[in-house]
């Protein structure tokens, strides 16, 4: 099925403004004075018109409708000279105009393919007339050349102009409508003196004197109609296009009649209009279901249909693209919420498989996760891209999720090696989510998501050792631990590493899980200070002097240990503040040299080098003084630990065994660190 949506922001923006000119009111309702209501009866304060009733005291400026007789019609362009899958547009097309819900409908040709013998031609008016049954309102054909033009043996005399007249109705025609009347013209009747069918020579351009006669004769009993519309296949009007064509004398007809408001035509598919002439406006439909020459829908190549408002005074038209108008009844509000939830959360998970050589170089196949989230099946268009360094197998991937089911994709990829010196950056998927309900394609908007591989198995060489991270202080450059990877349960908590601050100026992180929860390690203008977050409020730790100089190394710990909060600089207690209470987490991930902001992004650089972190689910130091270790071991209560001895691809390894590797990011790197601290 054809997807139900606007082609452009163009287009949706016809949509409104079609609304809008199908109700405003006219500068005289606009202008309509508004009686003073201040003395008037609480109960019965009104307009001069008595149609507006408030309880309001004082002047209300409102206005009324009109109450005249109008009405509205739709005119459909070309169906066919285009593939067959056009019918869709055309059923599209149908589900529109019945919410409109107009008086009638008008066709301005070309209804079916044709071009072809009879059997043929009977096929195509059945699909046609079966997607128009579907209407709600009558419907009325105009004959266009590929409903009269035959092709191969046996054709008749006015080739398939008999089965035209069977199948939908006469060739020309009249209709009255709420003191309206509608004409439909036969614009393809060939050349009078040999029957030859052929609207590109100038010879079967013209109208014969029997159409013509009853067209004068018609249009002179419905002198007194208040508009008459008129309906043809061809836009004879342009000379460029129907150089024999005999217009003129047919358009000062209706110019004499005095009432003839506008006329419609097909066949270019294209939209047009071409100004007014002697009272009447000419207008050339694009298509619904046809083919198009361009895919410029901003200048009329498109399939639409027009909506014409009738009054007295005169027509307002608008140019709805098939498939834009919506049905409020079908957006429930569990739909909408089922598609908000999808597009927040459906995201690449677990991206795997991938090994990293230590000069950033990998090749393999990524393997992500996917979960469907919402309560309609999905289906999803994957399209990796990565920087100059990044090369991958297939343009792009699918994949068809059910309701809550989960699917993995693969993506064949390869890294070439780069600079050491900057971390290798990761892959990103462009998802293209369609959401399958009640019969409708629903496309999400575009989402580009980071592939945050983790390596399986990471371990530096054993003699790498004495390193540290040099970051720079930029926005970006720091470590990045994701949330599924650190396990640290609620309750007694020791954070620590050596840190040397080259900047003390300002907040810089050291290590931070904080949004509004969740603890940090943090300097504020060199001042070191340790903060967790229980219950509703941050308890904090905070030194009362900045480190004894820039650039000198110091071992920073905080410790909760479940009803104190401590901080140690160099081993010695440095401040302390009673706490309890249930920690409040956060599924962000974990910076080293920053602190995440609400999007997981890295804020509050660090500037200067990191060593030997440790996080522990433990309260490892207590009392006023203790030695601070050069290098941390793991135990059983290690949840990280980074020495940043090595770089090893776009990750600093975890030494506590549980696979916490950090993720380096922007310029962070490994250097050698002093042999003395």
């Amino acid at each position: 099925m054809l997807r139900r949506r606007p082609q452009s922001l163009a287009l949706a923006l016809l949509l409104v403004l079609a609304v809008a000119a199908c109700s405003a009111p006219t500068a005289r309702a606009f202008a309509t004075a508004v009686e003073d209501a201040a003395s008037a009866p609480a109960a019965a304060i009104a307009t001069a018109h008595d149609r507006v009733h408030t309880t309001r005291a004082g002047k209300h400026l409102l206005t009324v409708p009109k109450e005249d007789d109008a009405f509205g019609f739709v005119v459909y362009g070309d169906r066919t000279g285009g593939t067959k899958e056009g019918i869709a547009v055309l059923r599209d097309a149908v589900r529109d105009t019945n919410l409109i819900d107009p008086d009638l409908v008008f066709t301005v040709g070309d209804l079916v393919n044709g071009y072809n013998g009879d059997a043929q031609w009977k096929e195509q008016a059945s699909e046609y007339r079966e997607a128009m049954s579907h209407l709600r309102m009558p419907w009325f054909p105009v004959a266009g050349n590929h409903d009269v033009y035959w092709r191969g043996e046996g054709k008749p005399s006015g080739e398939h102009e008999h089965n035209f007249e069977t199948a939908f109705g006469p060739l020309w025609y009249a209709l009255e409508h709420k003191n309206c009347l509608f004409l439909a013209l036969y614009s393809d009747e060939g050349d009078p003196a040999t029957g030859k069918k052929d609207f590109g020579d100038p010879l079967c351009q013209r109208m014969s004197e029997v159409q013509f006669e009853w067209l004068r004769t018609t249009l002179q009993q419905h002198k007194d109609k208040r508009h008459i519309f008129v309906f043809l296949h061809h836009p004879r009007w342009l000379p460029a296009r129907y150089p024999g064509a005999d217009w003129d004398r047919v358009h000062q007809v209706l110019a004499q009649n005095g009432n003839v408001t506008a006329v419609f035509a097909g066949h270019i598919h294209r939209m047009r209009f071409d100004g007014v002439r002697d009272g009447i406006q000419y207008y050339t439909l694009a298509a619904v279901g046809a083919y198009l020459d361009l895919p410029l829908p901003q200048v009329g190549f498109l399939h639409e249909f027009h909506v014409v408002t009738v009054r007295d005074e005169g027509i307002q038209l608008a140019a709805l693209p098939v498939g834009a108008v919506m049905d409020p009844k079908a957006i429930t509000g569990a739909m909408s919420d089922d598609v908000e939830a999808l597009h927040a959360r459906l995201r690449p998970e677990n991206a795997r498989g991938l090994a990293f050589g230590a000069d950033g170089s990998a090749t393999g196949e990524i393997l992500v996760d996917f979960h469907n989230p919402a309560s309609q099946p999905i289906e999803l268009v994957l399209l990796p891209e990565g920087d100059d360094s990044w090369s991958f197998g297939e343009d792009h991937t699918h994949l068809q999720l059910a309701a809550g089911a989960r699917a993995t994709a693969t993506i064949a990829a390869r890294r070439r090696s780069s600079d050491a010196t900057v971390a290798p950056t990761m892959p990103l998927v462009v998802l293209r989510t369609d959401y399958l309900c009640n019969g409708l394609r629903i496309a999400l908007p575009e989402v580009r998501a980071e592939l945050s591989l983790q390596p399986t198995d990471l371990v530096g060489p054993a003699d790498a050792k004495n390193g540290s991270v040099a970051l720079d202080g930029d926005n970006g450059t720091s470590l990045r631990v994701e949330h599924g990877l650190l396990q640290v349960p609620d309750g007694p908590l020791t954070v620590e590493a050596w840190v040397r601050a080259d900047q003390q100026k300002g907040r810089r992180a050291v290590v931070a899980k904080t949004e509004g929860s969740e603890y940090a390690l943090t300097l504020s203008d060199g001042k070191p200070h340790f903060a967790i977050r229980l219950g509703n409020a941050y308890v904090a730790a905070r030194a009362p002097a900045a480190l004894s100089q820039e650039a000198q190394w110091h071992h920073l710990a905080g410790v909760y240990d479940g009803s104190e909060v401590r901080l140690y600089i160099d081993g010695a207690l440095a401040a302390k503040t009673p706490g309890a209470g249930t920690r409040t987490t956060n599924t962000l991930p974990l910076f080293v040299g920053a602190d995440p902001n609400g999007k997981g992004q890295p804020t509050s650089c660090f500037c200067g080098a990191i060593d030997e972190l440790r996080i522990s689910t433990t309260a490892r130091y207590a009392g006023t003084n203790f030695d601070a270790p050069l290098r941390h071991e793991p135990d059983g209560a290690t949840a990280l630990l980074l020495h940043f001895d090595v770089d090893l691809g776009a990750w600093s390894p975890d030494s506590s065994g549980k696979g916490a590797h950090a993720r380096r990011l922007g310029r962070a790197r490994c250097v050698a660190a002093p042999a003395a601290k």
